[in-house]
């Protein structure tokens, strides 16, 4: 499929090619989120406040840590996505699915910055999975 067969679609086309740099943009800045969530949570055990009676509660180090990785990779896979790689597309839809639920048991903790990642992390998942596969213009 060429460039100009993709774009070839209408309004819903031209979001979904629009989206998907938007996409690998909101991973990026998804990743860099969960990453200063997670360091803030490692070097100040007092930044987050545990809850009481919630059934999903970690102590700060270990959400710290969670939040952490899933930054990295997210990170990763966002630059990765610059380039429109497959490999990206599949482990941004995962990875975007992981940081909203992780997200979700976030909630009591932080629920504006939770409810504001798993929005963005459902329009990600959107925009990888209607994205048309862009290859290089014949000719």
């Amino acid at each position: 499929m060429s460039y100009s067969s993709a774009t070839q679609g209408g309004a819903a086309r031209t979001w979904s090619v629009g989206g998907l740099v938007f996409a690998a943009t909101m991973l990026v800045l998804i990743g860099v989120w969960q990453v200063l969530m997670g360091l803030a949570a490692i070097l100040d055990d007092g930044f987050l406040l545990a809850t009481e009676a919630y059934p999903y509660a970690l102590n700060t180090t270990a959400w710290g840590w969670l939040h952490l990785v899933i930054g990295v990779l997210v990170l990763v896979v966002g630059f990765g996505l610059f380039s429109n790689a497959l490999w990206a597309r599949v482990a941004g839809i995962f990875l975007a699915m992981t940081a909203a639920v992780a997200n979700f048991f976030f909630l009591p903790y932080y629920p504006l910055w939770a409810l504001v990642v798993i929005a963005l992390s459902v329009f990600v998942i959107w925009a990888l999975a209607n994205a048309p596969l862009v290859s290089e213009p014949a000719g």
